[in-house]
C-alpha cells in the first residue's frame, strides 16, 4: 500500500555524499525492536504490516522474528522457510540463504519453533548473529526486530542492540505492568532512556492515551523524569486482523482499507519521519561499525 507523499529528502536513505569537501559512508539502516513485557498484545501483527507499509514507500525493510522459539512472522505471512536462524547460528546456512522473501519486497530471517535451545543465546551466538548482520546492512534501509515478550535475556539482548524501541501494551493490568516492567530492566540495568509507546487493540483514541498517560505517570513517579516516553499513537480494534490472520496475510494486503490498515499506514509515515534521537549509546548495536563510523 503505498501513501500519496512521500517522507522528506532528507529522510530518505542515505547515499555516499560530499561533506566538506570528504566523503561520507551512507547511514547504518534504522533498527527498531518492537517489543512488550506481556505476550499476546499483537507485536508481530504489528510488524509484519508495519514492515509491509515501509516497503510500499520503496524502502528496503527486513523483518527479524526475534522470538527465536516461537516463531510466528512467517505464518502470519503466509511463508513456508525451508531454514530458519537456527541454521544461521549454527552456521550450516548463509545469512543470505536464509532470508525469506515476502510480500511488497520484505526480507524476512524466519525463527524456529519449539527450539527450546535458542530460548536462550550464549555470547558466542549473539556476536556471531551481530556480525553476520552487520555485513549484510549495506542493502537495508530498516529492520524491524520481533522481539519475544517479558526480560528474558534474549528480550533484553535485541532491544539493547536496537537504536530505538517500540514498547506494545493495552489497557489490560498485566499488559500495563509488564510493560513497566521491561522499561525499568532497560533503564535501571542498561542505561536506556527513550521508549516509543504503542497502544494496540483499543476501540477509542482517549482510551489509548489513557494506557500512554498510565504509563508515563508510574515511570516518572519510579523512574524519575529522565526517561522519555514518546507516544506514537494507537492501531484500533478491528475484527479485518484475525480474519486476516486466519488467511495467513497481513491486513493491509487484504483489507487495505479497514481502519487498522489505514493506522499503520499512518504509524509508517509518523515513524520514518520521526527524528532518530542521539548517537551510540553504551550498549553493542547491530550495524555498530556503520554507525560509529557515519557519527564521526
Amino acid at each position: 500500500m503505498k501513501p500519496t507523499t512521500l517522507p522528506s529528502e532528507s529522510l530518505m536513505r542515505s547515499r555516499q555524499v560530499a561533506v566538506s569537501g570528504s566523503w561520507r559512508p551512507p547511514a547504518p539502516p534504522r533498527i527498531i525492536a518492537v517489543t512488550s513485557g506481556k505476550g499476546g498484545v499483537g507485536k508481530s501483527n504489528i510488524v509484519a504490516n508495519l514492515g509491509l507499509s515501509l516497503a510500499g514507500w520503496g524502502h528496503k525493510v527486513l523483518l527479524i522474528d526475534a522470538d527465536l522459539g516461537l516463531a510466528n512472522l512467517d505464518i502470519l505471512l503466509g511463508l513456508s522457510p525451508e531454514f530458519t536462524i537456527e541454521d544461521v547460528l549454527s552456521q550450516r546456512r548463509t545469512l543470505s540463504e536464509v532470508l525469506l522473501e515476502g510480500p511488497g519486497g520484505l526480507k524476512i530471517l524466519p525463527a524456529s519453533s519449539g527450539i527450546s535451545r535458542l530460548a536462550e543465546l550464549d555470547e558466542h551466538q549473539k556476536i556471531f548473529l551481530l556480525n553476520e548482520l552487520d555485513h549484510f546492512g549495506e542493502s537495508l534501509d530498516l529492520v524491524l526486530i520481533d522481539t519475544g515478550a517479558g526480560i528474558s535475556r534474549n528480550v533484553l539482548f535485541f532491544n539493547l542492540a536496537a537504536r530505538e524501541r517500540i514498547v506494545v501494551a493495552n489497557n489490560e493490568p498485566t499488559a500495563l505492568t509488564d510493560a513497566y516492567a521491561l522499561i525499568k530492566v532497560l533503564a535501571t540495568q542498561h542505561a536506556e532512556r527513550r521508549f516509543k509507546i504503542l497502544v494496540n487493540g483499543l476501540s477509542r483514541p482517549k482510551d489509548a492515551l489513557r494506557v500512554y498517560q498510565t504509563l508515563t505517570r508510574v515511570v516518572e513517579q519510579f523512574l524519575g523524569g529522565e526517561i522519555i516516553l514518546e507516544y506514537l499513537g494507537f492501531i484500533p480494534h478491528d475484527e479485518a486482523i484475525p480474519r486476516a490472520v486466519r488467511r495467513q496475510q497481513p491486513v493491509l494486503t487484504l483489507y487495505p482499507h479497514a481502519p487498522a490498515s489505514q493506522a499503520f499506514a499512518e504509524l509508517a509515515q509518523r515513524l520514518w519521519e520521526a527524528p532518530v534521537a542521539g548517537g551510540p549509546d553504551g550498549n553493542i548495536k547491530f550495524f555498530w561499525r556503520r554507525l560509529v563510523q557515519y557519527q564521526v
